[in-house]
C-alpha cells in the first residue's frame, strides 16, 4: 500500500510518499514560495536522480499537479499511475474540540477546519487548500486528516480550562488545545516499543524541543496536560516565542502605545532565544557557540531555556505521580546534547542523572541516556510526523 502525506502551508506544499509494506519513503520533497514570482521545487525520489530549482506554478492545485507529474515520470518517477496511491494523509493544525482522532475528510470535517480558522488563521486555510487540491487531482482517493490538536483531547477540564469567566469557554472556545500532537503521539508509542513496554502501562513526559517547543504528560496512554495552550505561544521558551509570561505585560505594552499586532509580533517573532540572547539568531547551535565564547547574555538565555523545561518536568512528575520515562525529540531534543545534559542533571530530586558518555554519543538516534540507576528513564527518540500520519491513514483505510 502506498500513502501520500501532504503538509500544506500558506506558501508551501511538503509531500512524502510512503510504501507502507516496509514503512519506507519512496519519494519526498517540497514546493516553496507558492504564489510568488519564483516558486522553488525540491523533489527527491529514493534511488533516482532528483530535482531542485525554480518552477512555474500559481497555487496549490498547480503545485500538486507538478508533484504528480514527477511521481509518475517514466525516468524519475516512483509509481506508474496515480491510482497506486491508496490514501492521502493531511496534517491539519486545529480541529478544536470536535476532532479527537484521525478522520476521513468529508464536508463535515471540512466545515470543522473552516470553523477553526479563527484559532489557527495561518495554518488551517492552507491545510484546507491542500485537501481541496487533492480532491481535484485524486477524485476517488480518500483523504485522511490528522489534527495536531487531536492527541491532546483526552485532557480533563481542570487541565484545559483557564481561570477566566466560564462563558469565554462555552461561547468563545477559549481553552487549552495543545499542539505538536502528532509528534508527541509518535514518540510516545515509539518509546514504549523501544523499551519493550506496553504503551498503556507507562507514564511518559514527552519533550518536543526545537524552534517550537512543547511538552505533554501522558498517563497510561492518555494526555493529561500539555504546555501549549489556545495557541502555540504558551508554555516553554522557544526560538522566537516567549512562552509563559505575566499576561498583564500585554495590556501594559498596549498602554505604552503598542498596537495588538505589534505586541503579538513581539511575543511570537522577536522573543525567546532570539530576543533574550541578543546574538541575532534563534538557532540553538548559534546560542551554544556564544555560550562557549563566554557571552553572558547568551548564557542567561540558555539557562532560562533549560530551566523552563526542568520546571515543567517537575510539574508533570507531580501530575503523573509515577513518571516512568522522559522523552526528548525534535531538532534540539534529538541533537542538542548540552540541553539534554543540563535538563536531566537538574532532576537530582528524582534520582535521575544523565549518562554523559551515552548522551555525547547520541546524535539524532534513539537511546536511553540516563544512568542505569536513575529512577526515571530518559530516552532520545527521533520523531517522524509524516510516518505517523501515513500510519493513521493506513489504519483507517484498512478498518
Amino acid at each position: 500500500m502506498k500513502v501520500l502525506v501532504i503538509n500544506a502551508g500558506s506558501s508551501s506544499l511538503k509531500f512524502t510518499l510512503f510504501s507502507m509494506t516496509n514503512k519506507e519513503v519512496i519519494a519526498k520533497g517540497i514546493l516553496e514560495r507558492v504564489g510568488t514570482d519564483k516558486p522553488q521545487f525540491t523533489y527527491k525520489p529514493t534511488g533516482k536522480e532528483g530535482f531542485e530549482g525554480d518552477c512555474s506554478i500559481k497555487d496549490h492545485v498547480e503545485g500538486l499537479k507538478l508533484i504528480c507529474e514527477k511521481l509518475t515520470d517514466p525516468e524519475v518517477g516512483v509509481i506508474s499511475h496515480l491510482t497506486e496511491v491508496r490514501a492521502i494523509g493531511h496534517r491539519v493544525v486545529h480541529g478544536g474540540e470536535k476532532v479527537s482522532a484521525p478522520v476521513i475528510v468529508d464536508d463535515e470535517i471540512k466545515n470543522v477546519i473552516r470553523e477553526c480558522i479563527a484559532l489557527a488563521p495561518l495554518h488551517n486555510p492552507a491545510n484546507l487548500a491542500g485537501i481541496e487540491a487533492c480532491e481535484e487531482i485524486f477524485p476517488s482517493t480518500p483523504n485522511i486528516a490528522v489534527f495536531d490538536t487531536a492527541f491532546h483531547q483526552t485532557m480533563p477540564a481542570e487541565a484545559f480550562l483557564y481561570a477566566l469567566p466560564y462563558e469565554l469557554y462555552t461561547e468563545n472556545a477559549v481553552r487549552r488545545y495543545g499542539f505538536h500532537g502528532t509528534s508527541h503521539d509518535f514518540v510516545a508509542h515509539a518509546t514504549a516499543d523501544f523499551l519493550g513496554e506496553k504503551y498503556e502501562s507507562l507514564n511518559i513526559i514527552t519533550c518536543h524541543i526545537g524552534n517550537g517547543c512543547s511538552m505533554a504528560a501522558i498517563q497510561e496512554g492518555k494526555v493529561v496536560d500539555t504546555t501549549m495552550g489556545m495557541t502555540p505561544l504558551e508554555g516553554l521558551m522557544m526560538g522566537t516565542r516567549c512562552g509563559d509570561i505575566d499576561p498583564a505585560i500585554v495590556t501594559w505594552l498596549m498602554d505604552q502605545g503598542k498596537t495588538s499586532a505589534e505586541v503579538n509580533n513581539i511575543m511570537n517573532k522577536e522573543s525567546g532565544i532570539l530576543g533574550v540572547a541578543g546574538i541575532g539568531s534563534s538557532d540553538m547551535r548559534d546560542l551554544l557557540k556564544a555560550v562557549e565564547e563566554g557571552n553572558e547574555q547568551a548564557q542567561i538565555a540558555f539557562k532560562m531555556f533549560t530551566r523552563r523545561i526542568s520546571q515543567y518536568i517537575g510539574s508533570y512528575a507531580v501530575t503523573l505521580k509515577r513518571p516512568d520515562v522522559i522523552v526528548f525529540t525534535g531538532g534540539v531534543g534529538e541533537y542538542g546534547r548540552a540541553v539534554r545534559e543540563e535538563v536531566v542533571n537538574s532532576l537530582a530530586v528524582f534520582n535521575t542523572r544523565v549518562d554523559q558518555e551515552v548522551n555525547e554519543a547520541t546524535y539524532g538516534t534513539e537511546a536511553v541516556i540516563s544512568t542505569k540507576d536513575s529512577r526515571i528513564k530518559v530516552v532520545v527518540m527521533p520523531t517522524d510526523e509524516e510516518l505517523k500520519i501515513a500510519q493513521s491513514a493506513q489504519a483507517i483505510l484498512e478498518a
